[in-house]
């Protein structure tokens, strides 16, 4: 049944009291002012080696730079911290030739040697980092001298240029990573990019101040730099309803966190303005870890799955702002394979029951499910925000419907990615933004990547064979061939539910001029360059 939403002005008022304690948007367009940012979660940690949160992302961008960047298309590559770069015949090497005129917020000089220190740093063997595959089978990383790195591979991989310009490759300081250990990234964090890290209060605030001199932006954004806003602030508020009303009240200028019902009335709203990115992907999904006892059967794991209606899941929590999902990955991007059998990523009850009867389980008395007298309970871990916790109460609902009774435990965003490492639940929420198919696939599915983000515990030497494969590639046709054939083998195997697809909207407020947002990371606002005041 399709939720009936509050008006925005009757969330304000409910929403008063949370929106008075928050800090007010300030200044002015002449000094660069303060804009304030409004999100519902915080990240864990701002160290691009070992956080994959969207939140994390957010800020990093802000603060740190890349060798390479992405146009607005996510298809174009451009010149970042690296002026140009080489690769040679083979595939195997490629030499970046760094800008000389680029500086660390306390003034330091950025140079080959830090490429090379935090290269180091994400890389050495044993640590706690994460995404590691994205920097390719390295061979070595060294500084020919203080502007010129050369970065050697194992064997070829045909996506490093793509996944250089994201923020797992933002250039850290390594000496001041080795000096703060593991307070880095949540002390201090000092970057070469438009903004300096001032400070973070965890689940509060992030605020950010302008790197004067900054001058070596994208050459595809209006502007290269200075920022134009003297300070950013990265605002937590929890509730998506309470940071919809912030924004109408001016506490906060800008979200892409907004509910999805409050889209159609800021619409209506001649002081806020609707800003879309040029491309962007963004999918949720329900992940299954088939390392527990209840999921160990595939015929339960796609009876968990037809059993939950997405539709209406994006019609009652997304209000029609997202399309239903019935697959991994949107069948735009790059190196979607259109042979994918999606029957099992449906809505079908009668079939999810069918499946659990030749799995053995019958209902009892009560109407729930049991084998071998033990009910088919199962639990699942989300994120503690209001548009989560709607959508894992429609799954819960759903799943009771065929006698699967679901315990749900909702977590805040600093706990929540330590909770997922856990092997204590079957099912987990999440949504994850990505460029292509091979960057999905890479992400989840690698057996590197156990226990996270591989939390479904997905070990298949065939998998990783065929991503490897991709990632190697030399021409377009044997990349696509080889993710196409890994993107069956995991949909086949029944790892994910898919929900919904959602694309990025920017809630622009009354103080801030219109521009263009970036879908990368599904970090709208990227560095920040192209926020002003009016």
């Amino acid at each position: 049944m399709r939720r009936t939403p509050l008006s925005l002005s009757l969330c304000l008022g409910l929403a008063l009291g949370t929106a008075a304690s928050l800090a007010p948007a300030s200044g002015s367009a002449a000094d660069g002012g303060t804009i304030t940012l409004g999100r519902v979660s915080d990240g864990d940690r701002y160290d691009p080696h070992r956080s994959s949160a969207l939140a994390a992302a957010e800020v990093l961008y802000m603060v740190g730079d890349t060798l390479v960047t992405l146009g607005y298309d996510l298809q174009t590559l451009h010149p970042g911290l690296a002026k140009s770069w080489d690769l040679s015949e083979d595939g195997l090497t490629y030499t970046f030739h760094l800008r000389d005129d680029v500086t660390y917020c306390d003034g330091k000089r950025f140079t080959a040697k830090d490429v090379v220190g935090t290269m180091d740093r994400w890389l050495k063997p044993d640590a706690p980092n994460v995404s590691t595959w994205k920097a390719g089978s390295v061979d070595s990383i060294t500084a020919a001298d203080d502007f010129t790195v050369v970065y050697k591979l194992q064997e070829p991989n045909s996506a490093l240029l793509y996944q250089m310009a994201q923020f797992n490759f933002v250039m850290i300081d390594p000496e001041q990573a080795e000096a703060l250990g593991e307070d880095f990234g949540v002390k201090a964090f000092n970057g070469t990019g438009p903004y300096c890290f001032e400070s973070w209060q965890p689940r509060e605030s992030v605020v950010l101040r302008r790197h004067e001199g900054y001058t070596w932006g994208p050459e595809f954004m209006a502007s290269q730099g200075p920022a134009k806003a003297e300070t950013v602030i990265w605002k937590i508020v929890p509730e998506e309803a309470t940071l919809a009303a912030t924004i109408t009240a001016g506490e906060v200028d800008a979200s892409y966190a907004v509910p999805s019902w409050s889209l159609a009335q800021f619409e209506a709203d001649p002081t806020t303005e609707l800003l879309r990115p040029e491309a962007s992907f963004r999918t949720h999904y329900l992940g299954m870890k088939i390392t527990r006892p209840n999921m160990q059967d595939r015929k339960v794991r796609e009876a968990v799955s037809l059993a939950i209606d997405q539709s209406a899941i994006a019609d009652a929590i997304f209000f029609g702002t997202a399309e239903p999902a019935t697959a991994y990955y949107s069948q735009k991007a790059l190196d979607y394979n259109p042979e994918i059998d999606q029957s099992p990523f449906g809505y079908d009850p009668d079939k999810a029951a069918a499946l659990l009867g030749e799995a053995g389980w019958a209902k009892g008395g009560d109407g729930m499910l049991e084998k071998d007298g033990q009910k088919l309970t199962l639990t699942l871990y989300g994120f503690n925000s209001s548009s989560s916790r709607e959508a894992a109460e429609a799954v819960q609902s759903d799943l009771r419907k065929i006698g699967i009774e679901l315990a749900i435990e909702l977590y805040d965003n600093t706990a929540i990615w330590g909770k997922l490492r856990e092997q204590t639940y079957d099912l987990y929420q999440m949504d994850y933004p990505y460029l292509n198919a091979g960057d999905a696939l890479n992400l989840y599915f690698l057996s590197a990547n156990v226990p996270s983000p591989n939390r479904m515990m997905w070990e298949d030497p065939t998998t990783d064979k065929l991503i490897e494969d991709g990632n190697k590639a030399t021409n377009d046709a044997a990349r696509h061939a080889a993710y196409a054939g890994a993107g069956k083998v995991v949909h086949d195997a029944m790892l994910w539910k898919p929900l919904v697809n959602e694309s990025l909207v920017v809630v622009a407020g009354a103080r801030l001029k219109p521009f263009q947002p970036h879908g990368i990371s599904g970090a709208g606002f990227n560095n920040g360059l192209t926020l002003e005041l009016k």
